[in-house]
């Protein structure tokens, strides 16, 4: 958890920075951002499914 933490402050620490000095943000759109939620997700679902479906 203290990694998320650590990582979410440094990147709205950034985002301010990056406005301040009116930059364009280097992120994807909103849903590209969507589109890697979903990854993650998918990334961590299909190893516990597999474990279930090959359980002995």
């Amino acid at each position: 958890m203290e990694r998320i933490t650590l990582a979410f402050f440094t990147g709205l620490a950034i985002g301010i920075v990056f406005s301040l000095v009116k930059l364009p943000s280097p992120a994807p759109p909103m849903l590209g951002l969507i589109g890697l939620i979903g990854m993650f997700f998918g990334q961590r679902l299909w190893p516990l499914l597999a474990h279930l479906v090959h359980r002995p």
